[in-house]
């Protein structure tokens, strides 16, 4: 057994969350599989284009399940395979047509977008993404399938599969036949989703890479083959092989382009087994004890099914323990992807919250559940949900599950993950950059102010929670809904009020100095409609009170803002500051 060492753990017990069953299950396999080895988990990315949180959950799921192995003291390797090698598909959005030219070539022979500093496509896309990783603390082992291929490293399973053609066309045939029997019956169904895409960039999310509906090589006119040769001439994969000989390893092909030629495989290094085969090769060649799948890989008859008989059948090898993890939606996905024209990716979600918030997101559900990342208004919500967890860590309160999701969220088997110093509330700090609209000296006066007992001296305190929340508020709130002090008050309004009303002003503008606080405040405003109905400021409120209260801060928002809402009220009224707050109320 692999030696142990004294690290910190976060639970050993099936009991505790998803995450200790799945290390349970690991170690127990890996142990039965290969003792004293390394266990290896893995997962895959195609770097066809972004590489959006969807495809997250494909790296978060064996991090998380390889980090927790790692904090028990056994040894570990999280492999990230880079499909680089795959062909490139189709032209996104927003990229210049020409570059149809390069469908069917390798990922890493096609020119990076116009602009980029990436020596070709598959490395620009990677790029932001092993970025965002390191940023999450998840570490990896990555491989590029092109420098695999293209080194010879997968000759002998290339040449294995090849003698084991027809094994595998077998394989193959059981499901074709299936899924011509179920198309004849009209019985085929569409998988069932997790939940409804809300637009055409959430369902291109839900899609995946493509390569779950690959050729999986039976296209050729001449006899079943898995191996797909890239032309030496265009480059492309528009070939078929029309001729192979197992002895000499002598394999004819031609191509769409025109070319035709006759190669010894046990030489050639220009192309790649099929999916279906591919993947299962390397389950063998890797050795790995677990590795999840996406909904597009977990169908009858899809890759993943299929894999788990050719890497018995055919490689000797074992298929990995695997969950099928379900659909990672995007709350404020229409607004996004309507400016950006994609899917939001990692990057983009760490430009507007926190890396430990983001792990947490993933590491709080089962890979079977379906959730939603905020992109607009709920992402307020979550850091209030995120803040209160992080009370209940602290109180003692929290439930085993929720106290091993928050452990994973803010530390590896490594270390703690970088946090912001004194984390304000999300929803306050983007309140206030929103009226600061991003002035340091006044931002700082105003966090200074929220607890005189205990105040912000710096702004560095607060980040990196602050620049995400100003991040937020430049990028994911639209014009309209951004708060604009007014600059003089609004005579009009105020001279057609009623005594209650200037009453309720004359109460708050009395009660400024003396509750100058974010406490304070909040205690005036919701006080004052209490003491005008003859209630004490700490009395509980009735229903007619609540209405009293509604229309009273409708009232107060009309005459800051020229609106009937905007940021909670206490945080407004410190944001104005004391002096503009009686200009603009004092009728």
């Amino acid at each position: 057994m692999t030696a142990r060492k004294e690290v910190p753990t976060v639970a050993q017990s099936t009991e505790t969350d998803w995450v200790s069953r799945f290390a349970d299950e690991v170690i127990a396999e890996a142990e039965r599989r290969a003792p004293g080895k390394p266990i290896v988990c893995a997962s895959g990315l195609s770097p066809s284009g972004p590489i959006h949180l969807g495809n997250l959950r494909e790296v978060m799921t064996p991090h998380l399940v390889a980090d927790e192995i790692r904090r028990r003291g056994y040894e570990c390797v999280h492999i990230v395979s880079w499909d680089d090698y795959d062909r490139y598909r189709k032209v996104p959005a927003g990229i210049d047509p020409s570059w149809a030219e390069h469908i069917g070539k390798p990922l890493t022979s096609v020119p990076a977008p116009p602009g980029s500093s990436y020596p070709n496509w598959a490395e620009h896309f990677k790029a932001p993404m092993i970025k965002a990783l390191e940023e999450m603390g998840i570490e990896f082992h990555g491989i590029s399938q092109t420098e695999k291929y293209t080194s010879g490293a997968y000759r002998e399973q290339i040449l294995h599969a090849m003698r084991h053609r027809e094994q595998i066309d077998a394989v193959l045939d059981r499901y074709r036949t299936k899924d011509k029997d179920k198309d004849k019956a009209g019985a085929k169904k569409p998988a069932k989703q997790q939940q409804k895409p809300v637009d055409e960039a959430e369902l291109e999310a839900a899609e995946g890479s493509g390569a779950a509906s690959e050729d999986d090589g039976s296209a050729g006119g001449a006899g079943y083959y898995p191996y797909k040769p890239y032309c030496s001439v265009c480059e492309r994969d528009l070939t078929t092989v029309t001729s192979y000989d197992d002895e000499t390893t002598e394999m004819s092909y031609t191509c769409a382009c025109g070319h035709g030629e006759t190669v010894l495989l046990r030489e050639h290094d220009r192309g790649k087994l099929v999916w279906k085969v591919d993947w299962p090769m390397r389950w063998a060649y890797e050795g790995v004890v677990f590795e999840p799948s996406g909904v597009d890989h977990s169908s009858p008859g899809s890759s993943y099914v299929v894999g788990g008989q050719i890497v018995r059948e055919v490689f000797g090898g074992e298929q990995p323990i695997g969950p099928m993890y379900a659909f990672v939606g995007i709350s404020g996905m229409a607004k996004m992807s309507s400016s950006k024209g994609g899917v939001p990716t990692p990057a983009d979600a760490l430009e507007i919250m926190e890396a430990p918030l983001l792990r947490w997101l993933y590491a709080r559900r089962r890979p079977n559940q379906s959730f939603k990342i905020a992109f607009d208004q709920e992402i307020q919500r979550t850091y209030d949900e995120w803040d209160a967890l992080e009370r209940k860590i602290t109180e003692g309160t929290a439930q085993p599950a929720d106290a091993a999701a928050y452990s994973r969220a803010t530390r590896t088997a490594v270390g703690e993950l970088p946090r912001t110093p004194r984390p304000l509330p999300y929803r306050m700090l983007a309140s206030v950059v929103d009226i600061t609209t991003g002035h340091d000296e006044q931002t700082l006066r105003i966090l200074s102010e929220l607890d005189p007992d205990n105040p912000v001296k710096s702004l560095d305190e607060t980040r990196p929670r602050l620049d995400r929340a100003e991040r937020w508020i430049n990028t994911q709130v639209p014009a309209d809904q951004r708060t604009r002090v007014r600059d003089e008050p609004d005579t009009e309004l105020l001279a057609s009020l009623g005594e209650t009303e200037r009453e309720s002003l004359r109460l708050l503008l009395d009660g400024l100095d003396t509750h100058w606080s974010l406490d304070g405040l909040t205690t005036l405003v919701y006080g004052v409609p209490k003491l005008q109905a003859g209630f004490a400021a700490d009395a509980k409120p009735t229903p007619e009170l609540k209405v009293a209260q509604r229309a009273f801060f409708a009232l107060l928002y009309q005459l800051l803002v020229g609106r009937d809402t905007g940021p909670r009220l206490p945080t407004l009224l410190l944001a104005v500051g004391a002096d503009r707050v009686r200009k603009l109320l004092a009728a």
